[in-house]
């Protein structure tokens, strides 16, 4: 039986698809087959060129033809108010080489959204670029529009492998201190690192000027705690490993990771960072919205 776009959202079908290239395609296609009939339906227009008309705004610059599309009105934006650059920094430290029950592991998700996210922006025409990091910047491309710049996003995506330990609050020092010009900063990783420094880089980057968009990649497992009986849990980063009886430290476990959410939440409020958290057994649209409701905002 053939799949509908909108099963190619799901990690456990876009598992089973090889090539980078073709995952992104149709997660984006599934996501946009989804937003028939939703509150986003129609973005396409007002994501790109259009914004929507709000109380205040020039009537004379309502554009009737989009109105006639999707009902609703738009106004063009300005040059100025379209020339964002976005950059997706992605983690590919040790620690996102996890998974639990078959799924795709943290970078293995967190890839699969960046060239999504990658995708529909070039699609949009908005420059995109790129880093990937672990202890440093381990790979950068500057922002581009073009189709061919894609191609070379994906490819970076596509060899990159889980190496090394976490230094978060380095590797965004470094991305703050090469990016001058204000962009949108989009940042894919588990934030398993001494929070009170990555809070620190991300007023850097505030500081900067740049917009900042955190979506927080776990493992379900991560989530939900799922274990039984004895188990052997070992640190990837540092080979460091502990035996335990799941069901007894579960509910401070819980209680933990909730908090510790909780808190990056919290300061990115502070920060003015929009912050979700997402796991890899959840749908990529929930990703792709947050996004869209982020993107929307700023403009």
């Amino acid at each position: 039986m053939a799949l509908t776009p909108e099963q190619y959202l799901r990690p456990d079908v876009i598992q089973q698809v090889k090539r980078l290239d073709l995952k992104a395609r149709f997660i984006v296609e599934g996501f946009m087959a989804g937003l028939h009939g939703s509150p986003f339906h129609g973005f396409s227009v007002e994501f790109s060129e259009h914004r929507k008309y709000t109380a205040g705004d020039d009537t004379r610059q309502i554009d009737w033809s989009v109105y006639a599309k999707t009902d609703r009105f738009y106004i063009k934006k300005y040059e100025a108010e379209t020339s964002l650059d976005a950059y997706l920094l992605v983690d590919c430290s040790g620690s996102m080489d996890f998974s639990m029950g078959g799924r795709l592991t943290k970078m293995d998700y967190a890839i699969c959204l960046a060239a999504a996210l990658g995708y529909l922006m070039i699609s949009q025409q908005d420059s995109v670029g790129l880093f990937t990091f672990d202890e440093k910047v381990r790979a950068y491309l500057p922002p581009k529009a073009k189709r061919t710049h894609l191609t070379h996003i994906l490819a970076t995506l596509a060899r990159t492998r889980p190496f090394g330990k976490t230094s978060l609050a380095k590797a965004i020092h470094d991305v703050a201190g090469r990016v001058r010009k204000r962009g949108l900063m989009i940042l894919l990783s588990d934030l398993l690192d001494e929070q009170d420094e990555v809070v620190k880089a991300l007023h850097h980057l505030r500081f900067r000027g740049h917009d900042i968009i955190i979506m927080q990649v776990l493992d379900q497992s991560e989530v939900a705690f799922e274990f039984d009986g004895q188990v052997q849990f070992e640190d990837p980063e540092t080979g460091d490993s502990v035996a335990t009886n799941p069901r007894a430290i579960q509910a401070s476990y819980l209680q933990e990771i909730r908090a510790f959410i909780e808190e990056y939440k919290q300061q990115c409020q502070a920060v003015r960072a929009d912050f979700t958290m997402i796991h890899n057994g959840m749908t990529f649209d929930k990703a792709l919205i947050e996004f869209l409701t982020q993107r929307q905002r700023r403009f």
